[in-house]
């Protein structure tokens, strides 16, 4: 085994492993949240305490990037002890999201990462076997776990954009699993990245279909959903009223994901829906405060908005309250 400069163990995280394992069989779905900066990271952690939910802080290649990977290191060390200061001390897992290399994925699992993800969906699918495969064997030395994907989400989120869904093929999953020795498979069903999914007037369903098939075939494996963010529109009205001018845009219900949760589905990545709530209240704060310029008064509300929103994904939408 090499040498790393730090092990998540070391940082008081977790892996996904055991979770993903109890949320299967117990019905309910890790939240997967974005974090970039100290006030989005509070909100996390203070709604998984208040609900004793565990919690995976996700950091795409982008955040790591903005937020300085020496400094994310020890964020996520500062989060395990602050969910103990707040007398919770739930479960925690530091993930690459959309990890787009091998380079990077090694660099992570070396910085204290406890998971990652090689998004290798854009490539053919044999070259997308052996890199994730490369990446598993490599993060497997360590203990950490590893997402792989099939399947191509459209839409445009931090470093990831594509054109158009391609759904995830079931009758791939099960040789993609065992060529690989992925510990979780993100699919595509109809989830989209980003906040301009659908169009008003559309009705974006989720292809439950093709999950039940996927489950057939895979049964108890970890299922990933990723952009599943649903776009509340109060909160849309809430940026375009104070300044704002977001396009119309309508997400993934929260029915659907709820439905999904109950299955094999035990990792629901959410982002977009978080921005959404940080930026309407910042801009009602400086629209209706215009002489405010200390930050601390416009992000804080914004803190606790995130938060709330978060509690009401935990409870509603994914079941993982009480679950750490």
């Amino acid at each position: 085994m090499q040498n790393i400069s730090v092990g998540f163990k070391e940082l008081g995280l977790v892996n996904s492993r055991d979770l993903f394992a109890k949320a299967v069989s117990g019905g309910y779905a890790i939240p997967a949240y974005n974090f970039n900066n100290l006030e989005q990271l509070q909100a996390i952690i203070m709604a998984c305490a208040e609900t004793a939910s565990p919690v995976i802080l996700q950091v795409s290649k982008g955040a790591r990037s903005y937020a300085n990977e020496t400094l994310l290191r020890f964020l996520a060390q500062g989060a395990v002890a602050y969910a103990a200061e707040l007398g919770t001390p739930v479960p925690i897992v530091l993930h690459l999201d959309h990890g787009d290399s091998f380079e990077l994925c090694k660099d992570c699992i070396e910085s204290g990462f406890s998971s990652v993800m090689i998004d290798g969906s854009h490539l053919p699918y044999e070259e997308n076997v052996a890199l994730t495969k490369k990446v598993v064997e490599y993060a497997h030395q360590f203990d950490v776990t590893v997402e792989g994907e099939l399947g191509v989400l459209a839409g445009i989120e931090d470093e990831i954009s594509a054109a158009h869904h391609t759904y995830t093929q079931p009758e791939e999953v099960e040789d993609f699993v065992a060529k690989t020795g992925v510990d979780s498979l993100a699919i595509s069903i109809g989830t989209s990245h980003g906040a301009f999914k659908f169009k008003p007037g559309e009705d974006p369903k989720i292809r439950l279909d093709i999950l039940t098939e996927i489950e057939r075939r895979i049964p108890g494996f970890p299922i990933v959903l990723h952009g599943s963010s649903s776009v509340p529109q109060d909160l849309v009205k809430t940026i375009n009223e104070h300044g704002g001018k977001l396009k119309d845009a309508i997400g993934i219900s929260e029915d659907q994901l709820r439905l999904a949760a109950k299955s094999a589905v035990c990792k629901i990545n959410i982002d977009s829906d978080g921005r959404l709530a940080m930026t309407a209240a910042i801009r009602k704060v400086l629209d209706e405060k215009p002489e405010e310029f200390d930050p601390r008064k416009y992000l804080g509300p914004a803190r606790d908005a995130l938060k709330q929103l978060y509690i009401h994904k935990i409870i509603n939408v994914l079941g993982s309250n009480n679950k750490a």
